[in-house]
């Protein structure tokens, strides 16, 4: 590897076709979140012009919106997990070496895999007691709320694909532990990124 603290995600599957695949997804993932997060704001700048221009009530739109934002939220998981987006403090693992950095990288993905499974189970419980149930939303628009619910599982469930695809990287010696150089760290004196 290059002296790079995060190398490019491209970099982190070893020519593997499922961990390629698996980033594939997670690209299309952050693909679809955005264009969620722009149909969000279209639909809000529209709610705007209905309501202060056209002095017009609007029925849909504010719940419509969360929905969206909610499920943008969701698809976005698997992307910025891909690109190591999600918050990180690396003092720690810049402290350890390099044996007990892979042990760290290893526990933390394996803990984060769990909480995601968790999710994934409550979520689709979640979602599939408004299907069975046939619930719909308190709301003039009145939407069946399986809809908006089934982002739960669905992005946790790619959020758990993309984890543990990095682990299996992790544990493939295709990745580095949190991504980092294992000539960086702290404990010999050098400082790292």
């Amino acid at each position: 590897m290059s002296g790079s603290a995060h190398p490019t995600p491209a970099a982190r599957h070893g020519g593997n076709p499922l961990l390629r695949a698996i980033g594939a997804l997670s690209r299309v993932c952050g693909v679809l979140a955005a264009l969620l997060i722009v149909a969000a704001v279209a639909i809000t700048c529209q709610m705007i012009f209905i309501r202060w221009v056209l002095n017009g009530s609007t029925i849909w739109q504010t719940e419509g919106v969360t929905y969206i934002v909610i499920a943008a939220t969701m698809l976005g998981l698997p992307y910025v997990q891909l690109l190591r987006g999600h918050v990180n403090v690396d003092l720690l693992p810049l402290m350890l070496p390099p044996a007990a950095r892979k042990a760290l990288a290893i526990v933390v993905q394996l803990l984060t895999l769990a909480v995601i499974g968790m999710m994934l189970f409550y979520g689709y419980e979640f979602w599939h007691e408004a299907w069975d149930w046939g619930e719909t939303s308190n709301s003039p628009w009145n939407p069946r709320l399986w809809v908006p619910y089934l982002a739960l599982p669905v992005g946790f469930g790619l959020y758990a694909c993309q984890v543990a695809a990095d682990l299996w990287a992790l544990l493939a010696g295709y990745d580095t532990p949190f991504g980092l150089d294992p000539d960086v760290g702290l404990t010999d004196g050098r400082e790292g990124h």
